[in-house]
């Protein structure tokens, strides 16, 4: 067997022991202001004719947080910060198309400006545009269609969650690109 210098040996241990530390400590939260424990999401604005956009968009940001329980979902008055949203616009339009030039397949685009504020010390935390697509074709069937409606690399039988209503189901996905894109947002950013 062959034996080690002490300083190696000193070496090795010290580094896994600062390796394994590292990780034992690493939180998703860890990267939030301290004193923010908890978040209010306010019904969004919608500033487009897009009927029902405004609840569609609040509730999928309160299920993304709720479900990653990284912050504490809680109204205005109680919360440490607060999630305020404006839908500036949605688009929804053919997005490719045939040999013949017929459509194929259309797009269905959400933009969003979203604002989070530190209610305790009355500052702006993020602001940023966020923008989420889905996709659907004409056929009445998505689980048929030959489309990757949720841009998840996956068609038709292949793809689940490919169900439902083809706009409904392009609607929804845009939208949660768009929470899940906040919540990335929020955990990264500090």
């Amino acid at each position: 067997m062959k034996k080690y210098p002490q300083s190696r040996y000193f070496l090795l241990l010290a580094s896994s022991f600062f390796l394994l530390s590292g990780c034992m400590f690493y939180s998703m939260a860890g990267s939030i202001p301290p004193h923010i424990k908890s978040i209010a999401i306010p019904l969004v604005e919608n500033q487009t004719a897009e009927f029902a956009m405004a609840e569609t968009v609040t509730d999928n940001l309160v299920s993304k947080f709720t479900e990653e329980n990284i912050l504490r979902v809680t109204n205005e008055k109680g919360a440490d910060s607060i999630m305020k949203g404006v839908i500036l616009k949605v688009d929804d339009g053919p997005y490719t198309f045939s040999k013949e030039e017929a459509v194929t397949e259309y797009r269905f685009t959400v933009s969003i400006k979203m604002e989070w504020l530190d209610a305790v010390n009355d500052k702006v935390l993020l602001t940023k545009q966020y923008s989420g697509w889905g996709a659907y074709g004409l056929s009445g069937d998505i689980s048929a269609d030959g489309i990757d409606n949720d841009g998840d690399g996956a068609i038709d039988g292949d793809d689940i969650d490919e169900i439902g209503d083809p706009r409904e189901f392009a609607t929804k996905v845009a939208v949660e690109k768009i929470a899940e894109d906040v919540l990335n947002d929020i955990l990264t950013s500090w």
